[in-house]
Parts: structure tokens; sequence; C-alpha cells
């Protein structure tokens, strides 16, 4: 026999101050005194209501000892809120075991203790807990005020634990970690975040966030006695850090990645003020400070960043070691024969001085030009814009989610300008006295042939006709055919070869990835079978 059942859910009442509590609790005069016995007389998809109190008796055991076990998908919620209903754990039990589809809704969890979750565990993220005040909770291994489960619109405050001081393996939506500790992770560890606030949490490592990851998230004025004042080891997305500290290294973030984050006023004892050990792109890193080295970062990757005002009385004020890539570094105050970048590699970057391990080509040596007020660039006359190369671009996207390329070429910096004037490097047409508003790019100045655009690309002097992309006459031996042509260091170069000028396409790619040198490079075509003809052409690899 088969049985179909529409039967709604059943709605239960708790008051501590319960004068009758009779099962199955089904009105407020009869409401149970503790949620757990509500629990236990409710089915899969009822509804408990709990009322205004202090819930300090009732419990059950599951991995260890609660004050509440919801071992079935129900929703409990509370009246009146957070503020006047709590559940406390006395310290000596867990406030809260949430089984998988059970939600909670709208209580202080305060005083709960145990090995993980001393507020509240969670069998999986599929646990809900929204609305809620977890505080001055603890747990030895993980997750002070929360393990698992996934918190929304929620406040954690004075948890603590040796691996996650708030939370541990959760997923927080639009809460709140402030004044959190932990060994690892004042905040919280092993965590996922969307829009969520640490504040002054305290770590040996990260003192707001551990082996995390960020989005759209605030760190403010945490604090790590050894490396990863606002974050360590985590994947930050859109991040805001402010203020924060770190003994060791990474006042901001160690070992982080971070992606279209501003740092701004963090510090390190050490090393790396704003942050150490990281990968960075369309970053902002600004007024953070090292006692040490690399005021605004240390040993970091850095791609389409901008570093400006940090401090660190040694070399590498603005970045110290690492590589940069299509960066601002400029402005930043230091000791030291380079204040602004030192013992790094750095390509296509707008510094002064330039002073470091051999500079890779493609950076300038001037006012990068922001707007009043801001590190956007100044369109008319910014020789960042149309300056960066390419090639090292990974995000399609700028620190504002505007285009990250928008006049072919990629400009230097976290801001891409949205609207240039020309399609060629500003900084290029600024060397020789061309103007940026786009009236100069179609145009042969030193009538080679080759018009300004076509010169940018190939490297060569538009003001001067002998510089030009041309290839010499080539020679023949048993070894084939000698190819070389005028050609510029730091370029990278292709040859075609073609046997027949009316045939489609009338080359074909024989040889790429040539490294140009100075002057004139030299390349051997050995695959030629026979007398030929043979035609060539050279291309500059972008």
């Amino acid at each position: 026999m088969l049985c179909l059942s529409n039967a709604a859910a059943t709605v239960l009442y708790v008051d501590s101050n319960s004068p009758n509590p009779i099962p199955p609790y089904a009105n407020w005069a009869i409401a149970a005194t503790s949620i757990q016995d509500a629990v236990a007389a409710a089915h899969t998809g009822d509804l408990i209501l709990v009322t205004n109190g202090f819930y300090r008796t009732g419990g059950a055991s599951r991995s260890g000892n609660n004050r509440v076990v919801v071992d079935k998908a129900l929703i409990i919620d509370s009246v009146n809120g957070a503020a006047a209903t709590i559940i406390d754990g006395l310290s000596l039990v867990r406030c809260v075991y949430l089984t998988n589809g059970a939600m909670l809704n709208g209580f202080t969890l305060t005083n709960g203790a145990a090995d993980f979750g001393g507020g509240i565990y969670s069998e999986s993220s599929q646990g809900v807990i929204l609305n809620c005040i977890l505080v001055s909770n603890t747990a030895a291994w993980y997750g002070g005020g929360a393990c698992y489960g996934t918190l929304a619109n929620c406040v954690f405050t004075s948890n603590s634990c040796s691996s996650g001081g708030a939370a541990y393996g959760c997923m927080l939506v639009n809460s709140s970690i402030v004044n959190n500790f932990g060994g690892e992770g004042g905040g919280t560890m092993q965590c996922t975040s969307f829009s969520c606030a640490f504040t002054n949490n305290t770590a040996f490592i990260g003192g707001g966030s551990y082996q995390d990851t960020l989005n759209s998230c605030t760190l403010v004025g945490n604090q790590a006695s050894a490396m990863g004042g606002g974050a360590s080891s985590g994947t930050l997305s859109a991040c805001t850090l402010i203020g924060n500290s770190a003994y060791s290294a990474g006042g901001g973030g160690d070992q982080c990645v971070l992606v279209g984050c501003v740092l701004t006023n963090n510090s390190s004892s050490l090393s790396g003020g704003g942050a150490n050990n990281s990968i960075m792109t369309n970053c902002v890193l600004t007024a953070n400070t090292s006692f040490n080295y690399g005021g605004g970062a240390r040993n970091c990757i850095l791609v389409n960043c901008t570093v400006v005002s940090n401090t660190a009385p040694f070399a590498g004020a603005g970045v110290d070691g690492g590589y940069v890539l299509n960066s601002i570094v400029y402005y930043n105050i230091g000791g030291g024969y380079a204040p602004n970048i030192a013992q790094a590699e750095y390509n296509y970057c707008c510094t002064t001085p330039q002073f470091s391990v051999p500079d890779g080509g493609g950076n300038i040596n001037r006012d990068p030009g922001f707007v009043d007020g801001s590190f956007h660039l100044l369109q008319s006359n910014s020789p960042c814009i149309n300056a960066g190369n390419s090639i090292y671009v990974t995000s399609p996207t700028d620190l504002d989610g505007n285009p990250r390329i928008k006049g072919g070429t990629v400009d230097i910096g976290a801001y891409e300008c949205q609207n240039p004037s020309s399609v060629i490097s500003y900084a290029w047409l600024q060397q020789y006295g061309l103007p940026a508003d786009g009236s100069a790019d179609s145009i042969d100045t030193d009538h080679d042939g080759m018009n300004n655009w076509q010169e940018w690309i190939c490297g060569t002097d538009p003001t001067n006709s002998l510089s030009v992309l041309k290839m010499l006459p080539p020679s023949n031996s048993v070894s084939g055919v000698t190819l070389s042509w005028q050609s510029v260091s730091g370029n990278t170069y292709y040859l075609q070869q073609g046997t027949n000028l009316l045939l489609q396409p009338i080359s074909l790619s024989i040889k790429s990835n040539i490294v140009g040198q100075a002057g004139t490079t030299t390349f051997t075509d050995t695959n030629t079978p026979n007398a030929g003809p043979y035609f060539y052409r050279v291309g500059v690899q972008k």
C-alpha cells in the first residue's frame, strides 16, 4: 500500500519560564522549558519557536556534551532575536550541535566549551546559522565559536581556539569577526567568507584569517605575533586591509594570493609592511610601514599594482625583492640606495630611481601622473597609459572592475584608463615629442614607410628614417639561407617563408620566439631542399 501525506509542519514552543510544560508543546501555555525537550518531541521539517530567556539547562551527548543537539532537519527560531534569547554552555558544554538540513536563527551562543566548535558544531555546510551572536566560546582544537556550517549575518566576539578563534571550516556571509583569539587564525581558519568584517583579532599566525578564501571582506586592526597580521596563507579577492600588524613579516598579508585588494597603513616590525611572500594582482599598497625592509611588499610577485607612499628605513621602502610587472612603484620613503624598489626584478614598471637586480626592460622613470586624490591615471599625460606588457595580464578587469585592457595595450598600475586617446604608449610618444591625443598614431613621421604605431611595435625611432625594421640581403651556403635584419634588443621576432607569391597564404611561419639582438639579428633557414626561389619576411611577435 502506498501512503501519501501532505501534513503541514508542526510548530512547537519553548519558554524557559513555562509553568506547565506538556508535550508536544503545542502552544505557549504548555511550552517546553528547554530547547532540547522540544527537539525530542519534534519531527523533521517542524518549526520550534523560542521566546526570551536564558537556556542553561537540558542537553544531550553528540561529539561531546551539548546544551542542545538538533539531530533532525528542524528550524529553530527565536521570537525576539539574539539579544533576548541566550543559549549558555556555562563553560562546561557546547552550546549547539546541528545536523545537516537544520537551521538556527536569532540566538546568542555563549560560554560554550568543546574540543571543536565551542559555540556550535555543524555536521557540514548544510547546517545553517542565521542572525546569531557567538561570544566567549572556546574549543581545544578547531573553531572556538563555530566549526563547519554556513553562517550569515552573525557576530563572533571574544571566542578562542588554537585553530580558528572564531570559526573553522565554515562558510561565512555578511558577518562580523571581532576580538577573537587563536594560535593559527585569530579570526577564522579554513573558511570561505563573503562580505565579512575582521576586526582586532589576534593570533600567532594569521591575526584575522589563516588558510581562508576571502571575498569582498575588510580586515582592520588584526595582529599576529609572527606572520600575517591581516591574513596568512589565504586567497583574497576585492578585500580591504587596513591597520593590521605583524611582528615578523606581512603586516597586511603573508603568503597570500591577493587580487583587486587595497592594503593601507599595515605594518611589520621586520619585513613586508603591506605584504610578504605573496602574489598580488591589481592591488594598491599605500602608507604601509616596515621597520626594516619592504614597507609595501617584501619578496612578492606584483602584477599591475600601485605601490605608493610606503616607508622603511632601509632600501626598498616600496618593494624589496621578488618580481614586479606592469606596476607603479613611486613616492615611497626610505633610506639606503633605492627607496622605491630594491633587490627585485622588474619589467614594464614606473619607478625611480632604477637601482635593482637588472631591470628587465620596458621601465619608465617618470612621474606616473595620478588624478588628484586617487591613483587613477591622468588621461591627458600619464606615461603609464598603454605602457605595460599585455603578456603579463592575468585578470580581465582592473581594481575598479573595469576592462583591464582598453587601448590595445595594458596600462601600468592597478587602474586602467578607460578612454585613452592614443593606442600607443604615452611614455613612448612623450619620449619622441609626439602628441598623445591619437593624431600621431597613423603618421609616418620620419618617412621610412612605417607609421608611428608600427615604429612603436618594432621599438624603432620614429624620428630617424634609418631606424626601421628591415631585412638585409640574405646569403646562401651549404647549411641553408642565412637571414639578417635590423633589430632591437628585447624584442621577439618571427620569420615566415614562402616559395610562390601567387599562392595563399603567401608564406608560412618557420621560426618564432627569436630573441632580438641590438643592431642586427641573424637566423639560418636550413629547410631549403632545392634552388628556390624562397621569399622571407620578418615580424615583431607581441
